[in-house]
Parts: structure tokens; sequence; C-alpha cells
């Protein structure tokens, strides 16, 4: 049994894309693959998911397990080793094991595993800045690559390595640098780096324009229509006249995260 998993959300687009992704790697594998969240989207009310309630994980396997299955494929949906992958996910497991006995959980890789991390989400991301640049007609002296900010030092390397990749593509047009959406305040998560306010005052106040170019998967709170991002580019343009700052598309978005998809479970079986 394969399952794609996120890390979940309280909005009902974010699962609707997980869904999507989930059917996608249905009609590519031929077989169920199943959407589960972490955490949140449990509540989510199903009216507004077609009547069907989102799942997450723990109440999903114990499901699982008492319909007979033992053995599962869990696909995360990730950039780095978060501590959801690396804490939560095995308590989960061990609490069931204490419960049922041993189970056969595969964990595929993340969606770029350092050192040698993923050149296809460099492409992602060059592709869609290269989009904003074409539909909002904006060269950028600076792209901003935002995520949504992890305490784990390992997660942000992620952020770090796609930055210097992606710098690397735009080295004659703009210089990367890099925001979160979230952080701890004291100085031990100075790694995490700047809140997206400051470094859009920052690239402002420089009159760089801006390309916000999205580390994240899917709409949800931060990101997406209406989200924290759009709302904190709209305030920093209204406070600095002349200064432009546009979003990219999600990562979620782009095809070619489905070929990233389909290998990681290629890749637990080999």
């Amino acid at each position: 049994m394969i399952i794609l998993l996120d890390n979940g959300s309280k909005w009902p687009e974010a699962t609707r894309n997980l869904r999507r992704l989930a059917a996608a790697m249905v009609r590519r594998k031929g077989e169920d693959v199943h959407a589960v969240s972490m955490l949140h989207s449990s509540r989510i009310p199903a009216a507004l998911l077609d009547d069907k309630p989102a799942e997450t994980i723990e109440p999903f396997l114990r499901r699982q397990i008492d319909h007979g299955a033992r053995k599962f494929v869990i696909v995360p949906l990730f950039f780095g080793p978060s501590r959801a992958i690396n804490v939560f996910l095995p308590e989960v497991v061990s609490r069931l094991e204490a419960e049922v006995g041993a189970l056969q959980i595969d964990v595929a890789p993340t969606l770029c595993p350092l050192p040698n991390g993923e050149s296809r989400l460099v492409d992602i991301l060059e592709a869609n800045v290269r989009d904003a640049m074409q539909t909002q007609q904006l060269t950028p002296a600076r792209i901003l690559l935002v995520d949504h900010g992890s305490r784990v030092a390992a997660v942000t390397a992620v952020r770090t390595w796609l930055a210097a990749m992606l710098s690397a593509r735009f080295r004659e047009i703009a210089k990367v640098t890099e925001a979160v959406m979230e952080r701890r305040e004291e100085r031990q998560y100075d790694f995490n780096g700047d809140l997206l306010e400051h470094a859009l005052a920052t690239a402002a106040q420089k009159g760089e324009q801006t390309i916000l170019a999205m580390q994240f998967i899917s709409p949800g709170r931060h990101a997406g229509a209406g989200g924290d991002i759009d709302r904190i580019t709209r305030n920093a343009m209204h406070r600095h006249p002349g200064f432009r700052a546009v979003v990219s598309p999600l990562i979620g978005e782009h095809p070619l995260l489905e070929d990233i998809l389909s290998d990681r479970i290629e890749a637990v079986r080999s």
C-alpha cells in the first residue's frame, strides 16, 4: 500500500492538491496511492472536500491494519528531514507496533535529500520564476526563495542548497537570497534566515524589483491565493510605492514534481 504523506493543513486547497498528486501517481503506477496527512487536515469539514473527509496518518494506518494490511510504502511530500518524518512518524509506528506487532513500513527519500539534492526541483523553481517574469513582465534584481521555515537545521540546509543552485541559473539576471515565513526568535535559530517581511523591506529600500520563488508544494495558510505571502507582498508594495514584488507558481503545480514522486516510489522498492 502506497501512502503519499504531507504535513497537513486546515485549508481544503492543500488536501485537494495532495489528492490530485496521489491521483497522478495512481495513473502512473496502476495501483492505489492514498493521500494522507500527518496532522491537521482532519479538521477540514468534509463538505469542503466533496464530502470525503481528509485522512491523517495514525487513524488511517489503524484502519488499514484492522483490514489486514501490514506493509506500507510512505512517500514523504517533504523537502527535507523534518521532525514530522524523523520523530513523529516513528512515534506513531512504535505505538501501533506495540499494539499489533511488527509492521513493514518503508519510507521513501524526501524530495531533496542532501548532499546530492534534487536538480529537478531547481528546474521547477527556475521554470516558475521565468513564468512569473513573463506573465508579470518583470525582470527582477532579486529572487527571494521562500519556504515555511524550520527549527531543524538540516531542513534549512535544503533551502540553502536550492538557493545556491538557483543562483547559478540566474547569475546574470538577479541575486538569489532566502526568506522564511516562520522562525523562532532565539539566536540559536538564526540559521533559519530572515522573515519575509524583513527581506522584502530590504529589497524595497534598495529599489530591487523582486520575484518570490515559492518553495511550497500546496496552497495553505502561507502560500496560495489569499495566504500570508500574498498579504505581506501587497503590504510591502503599499509601503514602498514603485516597488514590485511578484509571486511565482507553487512547486506542486509543475508536472515535473510527478516525475520526482514516481522515482521516490521506485527508489524505496528497489
